[in-house]
């Protein structure tokens, strides 16, 4: 009979086991954990103004948009195509442009009303988990 010689190497590698636990983590589903009071008062008041922040910026790209859509109506060659009828040209640019000027400006009135309403909206909510946190 012949004795074999078995054993066993193991060599650890710090760094090799860092980037396992980052590629595991990668795949792994996070649990959910639950919101704490204080996380969700302050995600609800972040939402109030990221709505109004959207719809006032939305109005005032918009606003922007048609802005320079009449400016460049009026300082382009875009009489030739209606006829060259110069008054034709600047009455539609001078419009788009109004109507742009018009919308850029209710942009501000906007995101006040809008978080106005959320306010209102989720003020129950917030009031009630305010008294939870305050006893």
């Amino acid at each position: 009979m012949s004795i074999e010689n078995n054993s066993f190497e193991y060599s650890y590698s710090a760094k090799e086991q860092q980037e396992i636990k980052k590629l595991r983590e990668k795949y792994t589903v996070p649990e959910k954990k639950e919101e704490s009071n204080l996380e969700r008062l302050r995600r609800l008041d972040e939402s109030v103004t990221k709505k109004a922040s959207t719809a006032a910026l939305i109005l005032g790209v918009i606003g922007t948009l048609m802005l320079g859509l009449g400016m460049s109506i009026v300082m382009s060659d875009f009489g030739r195509i209606l006829g060259n009828s110069v008054i034709l040209v600047f009455t539609v640019g001078i419009t788009f442009g109004v109507i742009g000027i018009a919308l850029i400006t209710l942009a501000y009135p906007v995101y006040n009303l809008t978080v106005k309403k959320e306010r209102k909206r989720i003020a129950p909510e917030i009031l009630r988990i305010t008294d939870e946190l305050m006893k």
